[in-house]
């Protein structure tokens, strides 16, 4: 474990500048505004909210502007170096900055957060018993009531971006039951780092087994997933269309026919 963490430590302090731009990618760009859809619809309106792999601060800058307390945990200096500055930036001020891995939630007392945000932790925990212990540590100092909004990578929306993304991979016919199947683990040589992917039946039910109650899920990227270059494409040549698109992405994001085969899984949780 201290290894595969050292190796996600390493990827992200290398890549933190790139973290902070990715969701300004036409793309992206979708993700980011479902994630904002979803707090803003589910969120308390006002409180402490806990940022638990915050990487650069995108959703708790925008919190921060939203009126919230906020507190950011990360796993990488360097991301949170930019989170701050681009919170001091704006004129704005956070709580506390942890650097520290979702492992080590131990720090904080139990039922203190108004809100917490587990984006990007349990994309990296290749044991289900580490997975389990930050699902429940994350319930247990979130307060009654509170609202937490989980993320997995989904392989059935890997299927999908895989078309363009990575191809190769798929002449080897056994990878497609696989990817069905959910509950992949690879090494850093495999993907970007240390990951896990898995099928949103299998996060839905890791999440249940940490005592939370589902309120509601979402494909972050909803009826635009995979379509990366086409996106794009729409965003240089018709800006509006693209918007159009977009907003339409984002309104759709929590219906079933989309919110189960997107990349990102967001599952929206309640204590």
């Amino acid at each position: 474990m201290i290894n595969m963490i050292d190796d996600v430590k390493k990827y992200y302090d290398e890549a933190a500048e790139y973290e902070w731009n990715r969701l300004d990618d036409p793309y992206s760009k979708i993700e980011y505004n479902s994630t904002v859809h979803l707090i803003e619809k589910y969120f308390p309106k006002q409180g402490h909210i806990l940022d638990i792999g915050s990487g650069p601060g995108r959703y708790s800058l925008m919190l921060l502007k939203n009126g919230y307390d906020v507190s950011l945990l990360d796993i990488s200096n360097n991301e949170l170096d930019i989170a701050k500055r681009k919170i001091e930036e704006a004129g704005l001020k956070a709580e506390n900055y942890y650097c520290k891995s979702a492992l080590e939630l131990d720090i904080f007392d139990n039922d203190l957060f108004d809100g917490i945000l587990l984006m990007g932790p349990l994309y990296h925990l290749h044991d289900k018993k580490d997975r389990l212990n930050v699902l429940r540590e994350t319930h247990r100092i979130l307060k009654k009531e509170g609202i937490a909004l989980i993320s997995y990578i989904n392989t059935w929306g890997c299927l999908k971006s895989a078309v363009s993304e990575f191809p190769k991979v798929f002449e080897d016919t056994e990878h497609f039951q696989r990817y069905l199947n959910g509950d992949l683990k690879f090494l850093p040589e495999e993907s970007f780092t240390s990951t896990y992917f898995t099928s949103p039946p299998l996060a839905i039910a890791e999440i249940e087994k940490a005592g939370f109650n589902i309120v509601s899920y979402a494909g972050a990227e909803s009826f635009l997933s995979g379509l990366n270059i086409q996106i794009k494409n729409l965003c240089t040549y018709m800006p509006q269309v693209y918007e159009n698109f977009m907003n339409a992405a984002v309104e759709s994001c929590e219906l079933p026919q989309y919110r189960d085969a997107t990349e990102h899984l967001h599952i929206v949780v309640k204590k």
